[in-house]
């Protein structure tokens, strides 16, 4: 049975049991009805729906389902084993206050054993744990009395709040965090198939030798926390379940490692077939990496030195290294995403090839211009001894070299580099870079002076004349504007040229032209989203918003986003629009620096 029927399954079960089923939320977070997630990437199929298990309703019911992207890179160093990937499929299904433990059990344990709607996996095989209590909450004998009619006792075992505990949802850290909060019920399977009965220690080297593999949780919400203390049981407790796809794949097919199932096969056969000194290792490296980073860039994701542009970078450019290392040459990156977007093309049809392969190519050129030009300044830096923290920081910044080779190559040559010294620039860095952009992308808008106002009303004109030129995958990336122009970063992965630029200006003026009014209209947030107007992904977003449109009408508007305004009232107060200057500020994005004269 391949991913992609478990994962169809998966959705008809739940379907069949009241739940409404969702689409997979891009990979980027964004913040949603005023919660701010702290991660870069949706790490859990939960993570979209934080905001309806802290209370909202959510518009599709109280029971819910979904196979959700998900990027995880703290376990980065462990790529390559049996079981951990960057990017990977969450199976998940949710209770908003309705059912709870029996059921969400219930149905746990019948999809993965039962033969005919659900994988049929060996019962025999599975193992399961439960939380073993603490001075917060009791040991969880509900959840146990409910397994022991589908599993033996002796196959069910205790681990503390590390492990099977959910400490809260939202909140600055975790000893303040505030909202839902309860224990959770993990479901372990044998993939070697003969492990039998099993003492706690047994278990738990099992687990570690990955003998068993952790395919299903299921958290259950029912104690209150606020500010990082239990207040009570909550009236209305609710479910989170998370079944990793990938994970359930290996066990329904009896297999040792998620990189032998079908999503994986026909990537690694191309790495051996092409590579001079093939190691498994590299190779599931370069699989699961270009697998994250085809997906990354697929969402318009560019590799920078920040935030997600560097999760990116660091996977493109870590897949280089060890297609390097065993010799797989040739326009590999092309080929193996072309592999990913027609494994996943029909799941995700948003998976555009030849821009993807656009970003990663650029960046591997890039890259192998990097480690060129910084190997020759690491080899002046080393001659010196030991490399401390500004000097690896510098190595990173300046040259774009990343850290994880000067390790390698410093510990090669004897050498010591004061890592944490390094962190510690890198943080300064990016704390400052943050600051920056918080300034620089604040809205656009510096001001209200009647210059600034018609610059605003421009970079709609400007936004929309960019894709009508370059394609409808531009997005807008940040502007700046005062009295005396404006500046407008979009992503595109190359120069543009005079053609392009002449008529983007021409397009420009002739709506200027056409004297369009610029009208307002002020709607709930969904039917906002329905309209098809422009806005930042990511933005935070009230429940109703602004939406400015030129034209007469919303329907046939010439442009239209989410925007708080000010705007002029009519496109012929504009004047006449001129490019000044063109330039790349970062991988994959442009600048357009402008006037109106």
């Amino acid at each position: 049975m391949d991913s992609a029927e478990i994962r169809s399954r998966f959705l008809k079960f739940f379907e069949k049991r009241g739940h409404a089923i969702l689409k997979s939320a891009p990979l980027v977070t964004s913040d949603e009805k005023g919660i701010t997630n702290s991660t870069l990437f949706n790490i859990a199929g939960v993570q979209p729906l934080i905001p309806y298990l802290l209370g909202q309703d959510h518009p599709a019911g109280k029971r819910l389902a979904s196979s959700q992207k998900c990027i995880r890179t703290t376990d980065i160093d462990d790529v390559g084993d049996n079981a951990h990937l960057t990017f990977f499929e969450m199976l998940g299904n949710w209770s908003l206050r309705d059912y709870f433990k029996a059921e969400a059990i219930e149905w746990s344990f019948t999809f993965l054993t039962d033969k005919v709607e659900g994988l049929g996996l060996d019962p025999k095989r599975l193992y399961v744990t439960i939380f073993e209590g603490n001075n917060d909450a009791p040991k969880d004998d509900e959840a146990l009395a409910i397994w022991k009619k589908f599993i033996p006792e002796r196959r069910v075992f205790t681990k503390g709040v590390e492990s099977n505990w959910w400490p809260a949802i939202k909140g600055p850290n975790k000893d303040t965090w505030t909202g839902p909060t309860g224990p959770c019920t993990e479901m372990f399977y044998d993939i070697k198939g003969d492990l039998g009965d099993l003492t706690p220690e047994e278990f738990k080297q099992a687990e570690e030798n990955q003998s068993l593999i952790e395919i299903w949780n299921d958290v259950f919400m029912q104690f209150d926390k606020t500010d990082g203390q239990i207040t009570g049981r909550l009236k209305e407790p609710s479910v989170d379940t998370g079944a990793g796809l990938e994970r359930i794949t290996v066990a329904i097919n009896n297999k040792k490692s998620v990189y032998e199932i079908d999503s994986f096969s026909e990537i690694l056969e191309f790495v051996k077939k092409h590579s001079k000194s093939y190691t498994e290792l590299s190779a599931r490296i370069i699989a699961d990496h270009l697998k994250a980073a085809t997906m990354l860039a697929a969402e318009k994701v560019v590799p920078s030195n920040t935030d997600r542009g560097y999760v990116l970078r660091r996977l493109t450019r870590r897949a280089v290294q060890h297609a390097d290392r065993i010799g797989l040459a040739g326009d590999f990156i092309g080929k193996i995403a072309k592999i990913i977007v027609q494994l996943y093309q029909k799941t995700y049809p948003k998976l555009v090839l030849e821009e993807i392969v656009n970003i990663l190519q650029d960046e591997e050129a890039r890259f192998r211009k990097t480690l060129k030009e910084g190997m020759k300044e690491f080899e002046k830096t080393s001659e010196k001894g030991n490399i401390s923290g500004p000097e690896a920081f510098k190595l990173f910044s300046t040259f774009g070299f990343p850290i994880e080779i000067t390790l390698e190559l410093a510990k090669e040559r004897g050498l010591k580099v004061d890592f944490e010294s390094y962190k510690k620039e890198l943080a300064a860095h990016q704390e400052i870079s943050r600051k920056g952009a918080e300034q620089k992308f604040k809205g656009g808008l510096a001001g209200t002076s009647e210059k600034e106002i018609r610059y605003h009303t421009l970079t709609h004109l400007l936004h929309q004349a960019l894709r009508d030129t370059l394609g409808e995958t531009v997005q807008q990336k940040g502007s700046n504007i005062n009295e005396e122009r404006v500046r407008f970063d979009f992503s595109y992965p190359q120069k543009l040229s005079d053609e392009q630029k002449k008529n983007i200006e021409e397009i420009v003026n002739k709506k200027i032209q056409e004297a369009l009014p610029v009208n307002l209209v002020i709607l709930p947030k969904k039917e906002a989203e329905k309209t098809g107007a422009l806005h930042f992904f990511g933005e935070k977003y009230g429940d109703e918003v602004k939406i400015y449109f030129i034209g007469d009408n919303i329907k046939s508007a010439y442009s239209k986003e989410f925007c708080g305004g000010p705007h002029v009232k009519n496109t012929s107060e504009l004047g006449k629009f001129k490019i000044q200057k063109e330039e790349s500020v970062a991988a994959g994005i442009r600048r357009i620096k402008g006037v109106l004269i």
